[in-house]
């Protein structure tokens, strides 16, 4: 995953390093050298804004949430009245750029980070924080899409596109990313039987 713009704050220069890091070594892979050579600042850099490695990780959660906020912008993401099938296309679309150029980078750094939550409880709340800032809206939708159970079928939908993407970047299918097309129909086939059954 390349580093974004060197043009960019200081601290979101850090954490898109940091991202890169995790996506490329791994969590052993992470120290705040290798953020300072990655990221082309000088030795120290980093540690004057993330002291410890928690306030790295915090920083890189922080940012991961961002990028993938950037994954659908505003204007891309179905109105809760917009109906069934926009809510699929809107969803098979956020899938299809997951698993397509740099953002097949930014789901395995996400694992890197989901890994190491549960083995910090301080990070863990940290990252279930940042990721309910997605599943809230989704939850939403579901329930003007006429859900009967949008807290339940919320959970099936993000554990179903999360094994989709896992599968399809780290799994036995990274070789084969389904078209957009295939993405929609999938999608609307798992709303139909959620919110029609």
């Amino acid at each position: 995953m390349p580093v974004r713009s060197a043009g960019a704050p200081r601290t979101e220069l850090i954490a898109d390093a940091a991202l890169a890091l995790l996506a490329e070594r791994g969590m052993r892979g992470l120290t705040h050298r290798a953020v300072d050579e990655a990221a082309g600042l000088p030795q120290g850099s980093t540690s004057n804004h993330a002291r410890t490695r928690l306030a790295l990780l915090e920083a890189a959660v922080r940012r991961q949430a961002e990028r993938e906020a950037e994954v659908l912008t505003p204007a891309e993401i179905p109105h809760p009245s917009a109906g069934r099938e926009q809510l699929a296309a809107g969803l098979a679309l956020a899938l299809h750029r997951y698993l397509t150029g740099d953002n097949r980078q930014l789901l395995v750094s996400r694992y890197e980070l989901a890994m190491e939550a549960t083995r910090r409880p301080e990070l863990r709340a940290f990252y279930d924080a940042a990721g309910a800032q997605f599943r809230e809206p989704l939850e939403s939708l579901l329930r003007a899409a006429g859900s009967t159970a949008p807290r339940r079928h919320t959970l099936s939908l993000v554990a179903w596109c999360d094994g989709l993407m896992f599968s399809c970047v780290a799994g036995s299918y990274h070789a084969a990313t389904p078209t957009e097309e295939d993405l929609r129909s999938s999608v609307g086939e798992l709303l139909r039987g959620m919110l029609d059954g």
